[in-house]
């Protein structure tokens, strides 16, 4: 659960970094300058959509650090090892110990997905990579 006293201090944190009032932040993100009012204040929670929009706009925020004040801001740069485009496989492993439902295109044979069998009509939007140590990464489809 995230608090609201702790989340709000981080807010306070990337006005400062990136020279915003509470206004110019709230318009950067688009969203309502109550809602940044309301966060700041502990009366409200912070959605999904507004934790989304900043990490959107703002680069450098870390998802982790932002929602539990782990990992680090401004996020450090690190090389990213990413394979071209016609390495990246076409299916997708399961993990044998997790419970999921069976989807249709299932092979049980051999654990995998194949997204070939997906409707063409489906763009990957983003794909987020979560650590065992609480950290994740997040590619974001240009």
């Amino acid at each position: 659960m995230v608090n609201s006293f702790d989340f709000a201090k981080r807010l306070e944190k990337l006005f400062e970094y990136y020279d915003l009032n509470a206004s110019s932040f709230a318009e950067k993100i688009d969203v309502g300058r109550a809602s940044i009012s309301h966060l700041l204040s502990g009366r409200n929670k912070p959605s999904l959509d507004f934790v989304m929009k900043v990490v959107k706009t703002f680069p450098e925020v870390e998802l982790y650090w932002l929602l539990n004040g782990k990992g680090n801001f401004p996020q450090q740069a690190q090389p990213k090892k990413e394979k071209p485009a016609e390495e990246i496989s076409t299916t997708t492993p399961l993990s044998a110990n997790k419970q999921t439902k069976t989807p249709q295109n299932f092979s049980s044979e051999n654990n995998i997905i194949k997204t070939e069998q997906i409707s063409s009509k489906k763009e990957i939007q983003r794909i987020v990579i979560f650590y065992t140590d609480g950290t994740f990464e997040a590619f974001n489809h240009s």
